[in-house]
């Protein structure tokens, strides 16, 4: 389970303030599917950053039961005088699992060929979301937090990527960030819509696609 209990976050950008959260409380249940809807700009990824522990609230609680991954599709947490295959040895055995077979995983699955054993600061912004998402991928987390995960790589990146996910839901929940509503209505059986700071939950998926579809029909009109 994850809940956000009375959250807020301000975004700033030189003089910029952004609202994310505006003491905003949502649960999002253990084994289940979300869909994450907004705007562009709304703050959706700041939210999965969030959860992930990579962001603080400016105020409120978040809490989180069983094990949650960073967001997979936006590349972070990798040292950049490291190589590939360190890293992901690393991060490894901080989550507890074997790094070798996460190793050879991660070989296979994102195809990186001798770039694995080059500097991270080295990799195109491909390559970095490639290997975030192979090694999230290669891990059991409770819950995935997926950002827009089918705009990495190509076609056949983008197939294996779609399968696997698919393989991982089985036995897992996730927050899914995607402009597809295709996508979502497939993956996902519930649904939370983020605008002007506030989450609204929707137990089914159709009416927080409904709902969305309201807010940015809104959006244009003003």
């Amino acid at each position: 389970m994850i809940e956000l209990q009375g959250v807020s976050r301000t975004n700033r950008d030189g003089l910029r303030r952004t609202e994310i959260l505006d003491n905003a409380s949502v649960c999002f249940p253990t084994g289940r599917s979300v869909a994450l809807l907004g705007a562009n700009g709304a703050g959706k990824t700041t939210v999965l950053r969030m959860i992930s522990g990579a962001l603080r609230p400016d105020a409120g609680r978040i809490s989180i039961t069983g094990s949650v991954s960073w967001p997979i599709g936006f590349a972070s947490g990798f040292h950049p005088d490291m190589t590939g295959s360190q890293n992901v040895r690393f991060i490894a055995r901080i989550n507890g699992v074997d790094p070798a077979a996460l190793s050879d995983f991660v070989t296979g699955f994102a195809g990186l060929g001798k770039a694995y054993r080059q500097a991270y600061r080295t990799y195109s912004s491909g390559m970095r979301s490639r290997i975030s998402l192979a090694t999230s991928m290669g891990i059991g987390f409770d819950t995935y937090l997926i950002d827009e995960v089918s705009s990495v790589g190509d076609a056949s990146f983008r197939a294996l990527a779609d399968a696997t996910l698919r393989d991982r839901l089985q036995g897992a929940g996730a927050v899914i960030v995607s402009h597809s509503m295709g996508l979502v209505k497939e993956l996902c059986r519930s649904g939370a819509v983020l605008h002007r700071g506030k989450i609204t939950w929707h137990e089914d998926v159709a009416d927080a696609i409904a709902h969305h579809a309201e807010t940015m029909g809104r959006a244009a009109a003003a």
